[in-house]
């Protein structure tokens, strides 16, 4: 068989709603998205290498141009015919869940990478090495995954109508949607339905995963993201549903949120974190009953909240962030509010520890001032030539994600420091001179060292980022932050 009847064949035999009785429907289906051209030869029979033989033919045959927007919308067009229903897959879904939740999210799982949803073979790309820092074992990671924008696309987009639709790439109405010039194909996209906080949500995959089974969970109704009570009880929800989950909200402002803000959604997924794993370094009383608070030993000032009665801990979560939102300690830095304009919000992060219900309560603040106009807890100007972007709930957590420049960079710098032709980019040198000072380098133990630098340099971005420092000062500061709470 050659490309084209082989995928047809994967069609009949997927999940899908074909059978035997629609092959020739389907094989028409087929010809009509890639041309009646001799099919392209595949390397095998995997689904996404037969899928790439018949978008070069489809490129052969000039039913789409060679760019990666028209392949891109064509690959998902293909993989569409592989895929469920969204109808057919929320009943699978719902289906597997009363044998367990871990049941249904392990079909989800699977389907999304089968149907190329999430990228695999992009994610594999990525560069990922734990670094052994005070804070415990961070996880560094150099993403690669995410494709670069098409100039070609880039052009072609502005002259293309903006309908607006849809509103953003969280919208539900990208479920299936076929895609457009610098905008995202959506063709073979799934959602779950789920109820949360008496309201309709989505529960989908990241395309490009940062971290195992890197999950979505999205607001029905396009609003911008907003930390409050519902947030919390929202959280604690969703791990209820899902308990071998994690789930996080970013937090709701710019510079300490995400680069979403205009659409209510939180993230989750089966991994744990270097801050899940940190120590309680204080206990302290919050005053709330049946709830346990501490201190965790963590860069960025982090509450951690433990309890089996998921109401108190929310009470809990709420009396914090009140408390933080109207919150000011000068001597530290610390404004709630300038000229009017708020600063203070939180990054709450919610998962199960045997019975208990556990909220990680992270205190963000979004100053700037003119010693630091990127933000006065941001990654400050002598660590930004390795991560100057904002960190968000991913890297709160201690999993860095830092810019695909790094994987060529830091190359160049391994080679400055065994003293061999390099092109070594400038912003590097203060932090590679340091390095060449302090360490014995030799090319056995070049890679170890950089690799232990830059997590000792993400270190330093979260300790940036903390608003309450490990020094004296920053301690007995978060003290009477406490106390303002227990009030």
């Amino acid at each position: 068989m050659n490309s084209l009847e082989q995928f047809v064949q994967a069609v009949i035999d997927s999940p899908s709603q074909y059978t035997n009785l629609d092959h020739i429907y389907v094989y028409n289906r087929v010809l009509g998205l890639v041309g009646e051209g001799e099919p392209a030869e595949a390397v095998d029979g995997q689904l996404t290498n037969l899928v790439d033989a018949l978008v070069k033919t489809a490129i052969q045959n000039g039913k789409i141009e060679d760019t990666q927007s028209d392949k891109s919308i064509l690959a998902d067009q293909l993989m569409d015919l592989v895929t469920p229903l969204p109808s057919v897959l929320n009943q699978l879904f719902w289906d597997k869940y009363q044998v367990s939740p871990k049941a249904a999210t392990d079909y989800f799982f699977k389907l999304s990478k089968d149907n190329d949803y999430i990228k695999t073979r992009a994610i594999a790309k990525n560069v990922s090495f734990p670094a052994k820092t005070d804070f415990g074992q961070l996880e560094i990671t150099i993403n690669l995954s995410k494709p670069e924008k098409d100039p070609k696309a880039i052009a072609a987009a502005r002259n293309q109508p903006q309908n607006g639709y849809p509103l953003c790439q969280l919208c539900m109405q990208n479920e299936g949607y076929l895609g457009r010039l610098g905008y995202p194909s959506r063709s073979n996209h799934r959602i779950i339905r789920m109820t949360v906080g008496g309201e309709t949500w989505g529960f989908q995959y990241s395309p490009y995963a940062y971290f195992n089974e890197h999950s979505i969970f999205l607001d029905q109704v396009h609003r911008p993201m907003v930390i409050n009570r519902q947030t919390f009880a929202n959280l604690l929800e969703i791990v209820k549903q899902l308990p071998h989950y994690f789930v996080g909200s970013n937090a709701d402002l710019p510079i300490v949120g995400g680069s979403m803000l205009s659409h209510e959604h939180y993230q989750g997924g089966r991994h744990v974190f270097p801050m899940m794993k940190a120590p309680v370094a204080r206990t302290i009383e919050l005053g709330v009953n049946g709830v346990e608070a501490g201190i965790v030993k963590w860069p960025m000032s982090t509450i951690r909240l433990t309890s089996k009665d998921s109401v108190a801990l929310t009470d809990a979560a709420v009396k914090i962030h009140n408390t933080w939102m109207n919150y000011s300690d000068e001597s530290v830095d610390v404004r709630a509010y300038t000229d009017g304009t708020r600063h203070h919000t939180t990054t709450p992060i919610a998962y199960k520890d045997g019975e208990n219900y556990v909220m990680d309560v992270v205190l963000r603040d979004n100053q700037t001032s003119a010693a630091f106009p990127d933000g006065i807890f941001h990654p400050h100007q002598d660590v930004q030539h390795i991560k100057k972007e904002n960190i968000g709930l991913i890297e709160v957590m201690g999993r860095a994600i830092l810019p695909a420049r790094l994987k060529t960079e830091l190359v160049e710098v391994e080679k400055y420091l065994l003293n061999q032709v390099n092109q070594m980019a400038e912003m590097h040198k203060t932090w590679a001179d340091q390095l060449k000072e302090t360490k014995s380098i030799t090319p056995a133990n070049v890679t170890e060292v950089v690799n232990t630098a830059v997590g000792n340099v993400f270190a330093r971005v979260l300790a940036d980022a903390g608003v309450f420092k490990w020094d004296e000062a920053g301690k007995a500061a978060f003290a009477r932050f406490i106390s303002a709470v227990k009030q």
